[in-house]
């Protein structure tokens, strides 16, 4: 039960910190979209082995999880941890970065 409150809270404090970067103000509700997304992960989680597979992923209040589900699993094992979540997350973001950087550094050069 201890490692699950350990995971949940490095699960929020990772995503705010993920999601701090592309806002700069509302930190307040961005930790309890986090607070809520790792609570509806623990939700769907029925055998509370810390791990979502498809059908629990697809049966619980995790939308987001749900529709991205084969991305997020990109170790193929049928199931996804916060961890896989939080990674994927963070992909998405420095690949919506990466072309912002690119471009604005293509303008300091001219």
């Amino acid at each position: 039960m201890q490692r699950n409150h350990w995971m949940t809270a490095v699960f929020v404090a990772m995503l705010v910190t993920t999601s701090a970067a592309s806002a700069q103000n509302g930190l307040g509700g961005l930790a309890d979209q986090a607070a809520r997304a790792a609570k509806n992960f623990d939700i769907a989680d029925k055998n509370h082995d810390g791990l979502l597979s498809r059908e629990e992923a697809d049966a619980g209040p995790v939308p987001f999880i749900r529709s991205h589900f084969d991305a997020i699993d990109s170790a193929h094992r049928g199931q996804v941890s916060k961890a896989d979540v939080l990674n994927y997350m963070r992909g998405a973001q420095h690949r919506r970065q990466a072309p912002a950087a690119a471009s604005s550094a293509g303008e300091t050069s001219r």
